[in-house]
């Protein structure tokens, strides 16, 4: 009971799931892409997955300065049907994709780069 508890709660937020059903449609995201989608703080974005991890709905691997996260071969497989169906087609599931494309397509190093840059904006 105490692993079902943990996944509901794990999946009772919004960013949560959306990160969940990103991961349906890639077979792994780096954090800085996962920060980029969701428009949040990569603070905000770790601790998010760390309580995605730590309900073990995704795993993670680290890469040089890179952490990927992919989805636990442990996640059950009714569930992810269920959630991809109930809100796969949602308006903001919809842009995530649209977005997370983009995103894919430049590249982590350009990534990276514009986050950077975006960061010494914010502390001038």
């Amino acid at each position: 009971m105490e692993q079902t508890l943990n996944i509901t709660k794990a999946l009772a937020d919004g960013n949560r799931l959306r990160v969940i059903i990103a991961l349906t449609d890639y077979d792994e995201l780096c954090v800085c892409q996962i920060t980029e989608v969701l428009g949040h703080a990569t603070p905000t974005v770790s601790r998010h997955m760390s309580v995605l991890q730590n309900a073990g709905l995704v795993k993670s691997r680290k890469d040089g300065r890179w952490v990927y996260y992919s989805l636990s071969h442990t996640f059950p497989r009714q569930l992810l049907r269920w959630l991809k169906d109930a809100a796969g087609n949602a308006d903001e599931i919809a842009r995530d994709k649209e977005k997370i494309r983009t995103i894919v397509s430049n590249g982590l190093d350009a990534l990276c780069k514009t986050q950077r840059q975006r960061r010494e904006c914010l502390a001038a």
